[in-house]
């Protein structure tokens, strides 16, 4: 996540001589920024106004245990760990420092991410507005109401790429089932789905009205769609249940 996120910053212009990168395994197309001035493993020259903390929620415990961090008074530190909760964040960083705790999600590397983030209380307006317009210009921004929604949108939108891909990988299954090359069947798949997306977003209509729109009475979607919608078995009842265990995981994940 961290990597897509400088993909779509450095898409937009920021400057590899603006970055400090700290990442013990680094590909190649990091290092490959190291000529053209990004610092990769080396102290910073000055504390950065900006500190993204991009590591598996598993990991951030020993990785900020270690470290020292008040020299850095005027850093915001923004976490993207899922699950990681602002009060243990502020535990391991100083009670006293500004934190933002955001998730995004991996669309930011063709800036068509979308990012929810929640302040905490030591987080001026200046700041906030700051970390917003960085991650506005790498998607949509959505301030939450409470701490509490994080789990929610973490199952949405932070793990929501990964059931998209895979209707896409399944759409593309049943295509090569029923007879179609692997090429087309992919084509199709890929196309509907960003096509759909793209006019989702760019209509007035809500979802349902589009999907009633696409649906003509004892035709051929609305066959499908009887399968789909089934109150038992349907996609609705697949994708709470889905929701549900991603968000318990953020819960567990916050402990």
């Amino acid at each position: 996540m961290g990597g897509a996120l400088l993909k779509g910053w450095l898409s937009i212009g920021l400057e590899p001589n603006e970055i400090t990168v700290l990442e013990p395994n680094p590909a190649d197309w990091l290092i490959s920024l190291t000529k053209e001035g990004l610092r990769l493993n080396i102290r910073p020259f000055k504390a950065p106004g900006v500190c993204i903390i991009a590591v598996k929620p598993q990991l951030i415990e020993n990785l900020l245990s270690v470290k020292d961090f008040s020299d850095m008074k005027n850093t915001v530190f923004v976490s993207i760990a899922a699950g990681t909760q602002l009060s243990k964040l502020e535990n391991l960083l100083g009670a006293n420092k500004p934190i933002v705790r955001v998730m995004p999600n991996t669309p930011a590397v063709v800036r068509k991410g979308v990012s929810c983030f929640i302040p905490n209380v030591n987080t001026s307006e200046h700041q906030i507005k700051l970390i917003e317009r960085l991650f506005a210009a790498v998607g949509h921004t959505i301030r939450l109401n409470c701490e509490e929604q994080m789990d929610v949108v973490t199952a949405i939108s932070g793990s929501g790429p990964a059931y998209v891909f895979y209707l896409i990988e399944v759409l593309t299954r049943v295509g090569i089932e029923f007879g179609l090359s692997g090429d087309i069947a992919n084509r199709l798949a890929v196309s509907t789905v960003s096509g759909a997306g793209t006019l989702a977003e760019k209509s007035d209509l809500k979802a349902n009205k589009l999907r009633e729109n696409v649906t003509s009475p004892k035709g051929t979607t609305e066959a499908a769609l009887g399968v789909l919608m089934d109150k038992e078995k349907g996609l609705f009842s697949l994708m709470r249940t889905a929701v549900l265990a991603a968000s318990e995981r953020s819960k567990e994940l916050g402990f």
